[in-house]
């Protein structure tokens, strides 16, 4: 260092010529450094997932109770979304102090010149890795039929604050009478604001092992309507907040399904309302269109009220399809579908590291205009193995029908959890 220093010192004495040079060269040598520095800056993953075609009675349960205390949160519209880890943290500023120009060298450089600055602080990346998640569930019920999902997704943030992931995975769906289907999802996504509105839109292809690549897109734009409230200790105490959804893919229900290549668009807006600190409200309302000439009209509300670690529910569910296609399509399309129910639940810390939840839904569904009782039961464990990971696990028994019967009694089971792990 103290050669190039004496070496500076010697070409200073010499033409202007031969300092301009020398002056090139050090800028020169400043831009491969800041390049240098910015290849080697480390990434990190957070993970995102997009809404899916269908969810059952079950995951509808938790309701929001916490929030970060920081201003604007992002809010998903479905309660069991709500997700204080969504909101844009503060820039990072990337400009070096303003007292931190490099130390003069040569006493003879003109009065107006000066050596270029060379930035003393990496570059912020333009795009930084989060987090991964990785959602999982398995489906059984007593007539033959299963469904896997195994579905990770990596997000990253950009530098200006939006979001963008990938998601893949391996699903698998087996039914009696069907030979066994394989698909590999494949999407990228985005994310940002655009004013009070957030937006997101995804893209993709669905790959299978014996039929046809098909495409799958879906869009969400959300509007506080009424902006949250926070209090001081970081609980919601009032939101409302409006979205519209738009998704069109193959039909996942099952095999048979899949096998008949079965496509639908879907559409329609959902409400979440905050009333205050402990009870909320729910509804969603989507409208379908199918590739086989169907079509569909189904809805989901939920009022929820927290005692303490306890917490009273009520649900009602209904779907109506223009025309039964079950024998044909291999989809359970209901011309009259309801089930309405009531839900007794409690959520606590089991230890420091283990906290779970419990749950049981009573009340009737009703098909074709006949009752019959609807019950579910429902428990999920989150285990946190260190500060940035953490697991859910969770068992969901339904008598709630996906598919027609007859006069037997239809039971499903569900293993469900997701896997989530920041950097």
């Amino acid at each position: 260092m103290a050669d190039s220093f004496v070496l500076y010192l010697f070409i200073s004495r010499h033409s202007l010529l031969t300092r301009l040079i020398w002056g090139c060269l050090q800028l020169q040598l400043g831009v491969i450094c800041s390049i240098g520095i910015w290849t080697f800056s480390e990434a990190k993953l957070q993970a995102a997932q997009a809404h899916q075609t269908w969810k059952s009675l079950s995951e509808f349960t938790e309701g929001v109770t916490k929030v970060n205390p920081e201003p604007t949160p992002i809010l998903i519209a479905a309660p069991e979304n709500f997700n204080p880890d969504l909101q844009l943290p503060p820039k990072t500023s990337t400009e070096a102090p303003q007292n931190s120009s490099p130390p003069k060298t040569s006493t003879e450089a003109p009065q107006n010149s000066s050596p270029p600055k060379t930035s003393t602080e990496p570059r912020t990346p333009d795009a930084v890795l989060e987090s991964i998640h990785t959602d999982y569930r398995y489906d059984t019920d007593n007539f033959g039929q299963t469904n896997l999902f195994f579905e990770p997704t990596a997000q990253f943030r950009l530098s200006n604050g939006n979001k963008i992931f990938f998601k893949t995975g391996f699903n698998l769906f087996e039914q009696r009478g069907v030979e066994s289907i394989t698909n590999f999802p494949l999407q990228v996504g985005w994310q940002g604001k655009i004013g009070k509105a957030t937006l997101q839109t995804a893209a993709g292809v669905d790959i299978f092992n014996r039929l046809p690549t098909a495409i799958n897109l879906n869009a969400k734009v959300e509007v506080p309507i009424a902006p949250p409230r926070v209090s001081s200790s970081g609980q919601l105490l009032s939101a409302v907040v409006l979205s519209g959804n738009l998704e069109q893919g193959p039909y996942k229900s099952n095999a048979r399904t899949l096998e008949n290549q079965i496509t639908a668009w879907r559409f329609g807006p959902d409400l979440y309302w905050q009333i205050d600190r402990k009870t909320s409200f729910f509804s969603s309302l989507r409208l379908g269109s199918y590739n086989d000439g169907n079509s569909e009209v189904q809805s989901f509300s939920r009022l929820e009220r927290k005692f303490g670690q306890f917490s009273l529910a009520a649900n009602l569910f209904t779907w109506n399809f223009d025309r039964n296609l079950e024998r044909t399509s291999g989809y359970f399309s209901p011309s009259d579908f309801l089930v309405y129910n009531a839900e007794v639940g409690w959520e606590g810390d089991i230890a420091n590291f283990l906290r779970c939840r419990l749950a049981a839904n009573l009340g009737q569904q009703r098909l074709n205009g006949e009752f019959d009782n609807a019950n579910t039961y429902q428990t999920r464990c989150t285990v946190k193995f260190s500060p940035d990971v953490e697991a859910d696990l969770g068992y969901t028994f339904s008598n709630v029908r996906n598919q027609e019967t007859g006069g037997s009694a239809y039971g499903g089971n569900s293993l469900a959890g997701q896997l989530r792990v920041k950097f």
